[in-house]
């Protein structure tokens, strides 16, 4: 049987929804709860698999509502996994960066990300490293999911090693890269289209996709530029 495309929904800031073309449901980065930039009418009803990222509260604040209502598995690094777990999440993959596990027919490598992680719960809980991930899909297409991220060389070796067709890539600065340095993330992976994120949700964040297809012309790199809400594929 022919499987599907992939089908890549943007929630707003950093929150994604992906249909795999096995048909499972793929959350990333989870925070629909007080993100100015979600619109509750596509809040995801089901879920198979959960990936964070890190510790951050524009990132994970949905995580275990989400795991607990879906049932979802919900990767990420030790830390964040152990958290979720003390939330009454069940379900739960914990991993590190370099290791690569298989979960729900899905390939899911841990990669390197440079950022901070904690979540203010009474004073700052710390939730060990952030991270990005790249995931293979079912029928051979891998995306790479950065996470909150400056831009650093080894992003070359993630190209190298794991040949990503799609790149997530954060482009809104003071926070993460901004727009040069995202485009230049993009050359370093190789990949064939970047969806941007991070992205308009509050005044600091400046960097635009109009400036990330500035700093890509010339090059045969697309730029996915998607409404919150809005699902390509």
């Amino acid at each position: 049987m022919a499987m599907a495309s992939l089908a890549i929904t943007w929630l707003g800031h950093s929150a994604f929804s992906l249909r795999t073309p096995g048909n499972k449901t793929l959350l990333f980065d989870p925070w629909y709860t007080g993100n100015p930039s979600f619109p509750a009418k596509a809040r995801p009803a089901a879920a198979d698999l959960i990936l964070v990222s890190h510790g951050h509260s524009d990132h994970i604040t949905d995580a275990a509502a989400m795991a607990k209502q879906t049932g979802a598995t919900v990767v990420g690094i030790w830390e964040v996994t152990s958290w979720l777990g003390s939330k009454g999440v069940q379900n739960l993959e914990p991993m590190n960066k370099g290791g690569t596990i298989t979960v729900k027919g899905l390939r899911v490598t841990m990669t390197e990300a440079i950022h901070s992680s904690s979540f203010d719960e009474n004073g700052i809980v710390y939730l060990g490293e952030p991270a990005g991930f790249v995931v293979k899909l079912e029928n051979g297409q891998s995306v790479y999911f950065a996470g909150d991220t400056a831009l650093f060389s080894d992003m070359k070796l993630i190209g190298e090693l794991y040949k990503p067709d799609i790149a997530f890539l954060p482009i809104g600065d003071r926070f993460t890269m901004g727009p040069e340095t995202a485009a230049l993330a993009a050359k370093w992976l190789g990949v064939r289209q970047v969806v941007p994120m991070h992205w308009g949700t509050f005044p600091l964040l400046t960097g635009t996709p109009a400036q990330l297809k500035e700093h890509l012309a010339g090059t045969h790199i697309e730029v996915l530029e998607l409404e919150p809400g809005q699902t390509a594929q």
